[in-house]
This record gives structure tokens, C-alpha cells and sequence, in this order.
């Protein structure tokens, strides 16, 4: 069994990250600016996006953080949207999901600008994705096609099931492993909460991507011998330490690393790829904006 250590690839692909807006710097051009937008107190909210601010500064990137209130009304969010899309100095900007009820995701996700949805989130991005041109990939499923590669797992002919069918993780991975690429032409299956019977097909899975959001859901007896196991599921659990939780995934992971021949832990897995391939988009967006200046 091999460890999928996303916090050490993560560093190497940042590293390679900063060595380009380096030398662009070194050129007199500005370095990528990543903007984050941050509604209520959720905690766990909170973290990710200061770790994604955090690796700002490491890759040399300029960054913004824009915390609002839960009271914050759609409206207000709107305007905050539209003044980031004309800001020619930023070059991407990210709404930290979940937000407060009284707003409508979807809404809000629309009115991102195509060439600043580095999250890849947006109609136009998902299409491009689904088209297999280029264009933003979804941060998340971004990362775990990067992990694969790196690790030089082979993906071509496997079978592939996916537990999970949200817009952000399952319904993209899916279609991205489906796709004629070098990280691809796996037979793939989306499973969801109504599915009978999952464990019928998750021991069918060389490659299972669990990305559902219930703690341990996937035990070892739902894993073939050998399996490469990708969990993207991360739910922080009420305990009596000091912080008052911890954190797991959606495998059982003691049980099941034994069966297999890859797996990624929970924490230190899918999380940092996604923060990693979203500062990846965020420079291909400044590039593309220094392209079109040199066109």
C-alpha cells in the first residue's frame, strides 16, 4: 500500500508554480492576484480559505480576502461580484462555499466572469470541461487527475466508480475520466444516496473516488483487493479535546488502507491538491491576460 500524500505533491507543484511568477516578475510583470470571498463564521469555511491565502503568499501571488457578514444580502453580494469582474488587477476570484441560506448559490455562481472562475465552477467552465477544451477544471477534480498522473497510476481500460454525483466533485470527475486523455479512458459509474446495493459496485472499482460527505461510510468489505482509493470526503466529528473535533473522511481508512495498493488520507490528501490546482488556474488566468496583451 502507497500513501497518496497530497501536502507533499502539493508543495512540489507549488514550487514549480512559483519559479514561473518568478520569472515573471523578473520580467516586470505583476504577479497573479487570487481574490477570496468569505460569507458568515463557519469555521471550517474560515480555514480553507486562509490556507488558500496562505499559499498565496508562498507561490508570490497578490491576494485579497473579503469577509462579510451572514447578514450580507444576495444583492450585496452581487455588487461585490461585479466590481472583482471589472478589476483588471485581479485575475480570479473564488465564493467559499457553503453560504448563508438566504442566498442562491446557483445565482450567485452565474455571475462570475468566465476568465476569472478559477474554481471552475461556472456553466461556461463546466462545458468547456465537458467538450474536453481548455478552460478552468473544477479545483478539486483538477487535483486528483493531477495526483494520478504524478503518481503514474494507470487509469486507461480500469473501471471506475465514483460515490458521489455533486457538481463540484462527482459529476465532473466522472466525465473527466471517461475522457479520451493520457488521465482517462476509464469506464466510469456515478453512484448516489438512492443507489441499492453500492457495495456491489464499489468492489468492482480498480479506482473508487468517494467524495459523498458521510464519515466512514466506505468499509473494508466494500473495497477490491488492490484498488487505488481516492477519498475526498472531509466532515469534521465532535470529540473531547481541545479543539473539540477531528477529522475524517468517507473511508474507513484503517481498515481499508490495508486493502489497497493506493490510498489518500484524510486529512493531507484531495485537500491541498485543490488549493494547489486553484492557484494553478489562478496563473493560467494571468497568462492568458499577458497573451492577449501580446497578441
Amino acid at each position: 500500500m502507497q500513501i497518496l500524500n497530497g501536502q507533499e505533491l502539493s508543495k512540489q507543484i507549488q514550487a514549480e508554480i512559483k519559479l514561473e511568477v518568478d520569472a515573471m516578475i523578473a520580467n516586470g510583470q505583476r504577479p497573479p492576484h487570487l481574490a477570496a470571498i468569505l460569507v458568515g463564521e463557519d469555521g471550517a469555511s474560515q480555514t480553507y480559505v486562509d490556507n488558500k491565502i496562505k499559499s498565496c503568499k508562498e507561490c508570490g501571488f497578490q491576494s485579497t480576502m473579503i469577509r462579510k457578514d451572514a447578514s450580507l444580502s444576495e444583492n450585496e453580494l452581487i455588487d461585490i461580484i461585479e466590481t472583482l469582474n471589472n478589476d483588471a488587477n485581479v485575475d480570479g476570484f473564488i465564493i467559499q462555499l457553503p453560504l448563508p441560506k438566504h442566498i442562491n448559490e446557483n445565482k450567485i455562481l452565474l455571475r462570475i466572469s468566465p476568465d476569472k472562475d478559477v474554481d471552475g465552477f461556472t456553466p461556461h467552465s463546466i462545458g468547456l470541461m465537458t467538450l474536453g477544451l481548455d478552460g478552468f477544471k473544477p479545483a478539486t477534480p483538477f487535483g486528483i487527475l493531477k495526483m494520478l498522473e504524478r503518481y503514474k497510476i494507470e487509469t486507461k481500460g480500469k473501471r471506475c466508480i465514483v460515490v458521489g454525483r455533486s457538481n463540484i466533485v462527482g459529476k465532473p470527475i466522472g466525465i473527466m475520466l471517461g475522457q479520451n486523455n493520457p488521465v482517462g479512458n476509464c469506464t466510469v459509474t456515478i453512484l448516489n444516496s438512492h443507489t441499492p446495493d453500492i457495495e456491489k459496485y464499489t468492489r468492482e472499482a480498480d479506482i473508487l473516488i468517494v467524495a459523498i460527505g458521510k464519515p466512514k461510510m466506505v468499509t473494508a468489505d466494500m473495497v477490491k483487493e488492490g484498488a487505488v482509493v481516492i477519498d475526498v470526503g472531509i466532515t469534521r466529528v465532535q470529540d473531547d479535546s481541545k479543539k473539540g473535533f477531528h477529522l475524517e473522511g468517507d473511508v474507513d481508512y484503517a481498515h481499508v488502507a490495508e486493502k489497497c495498493s493506493y490510498i489518500t488520507p484524510v486529512p493531507g490528501g484531495v485537500g491541498p491538491m485543490t488549493v494547489t490546482m486553484l492557484l494553478f488556474n489562478t496563473l493560467q488566468s494571468r497568462k492568458n491576460k499577458l497573451k492577449a496583451l501580446n497578441a
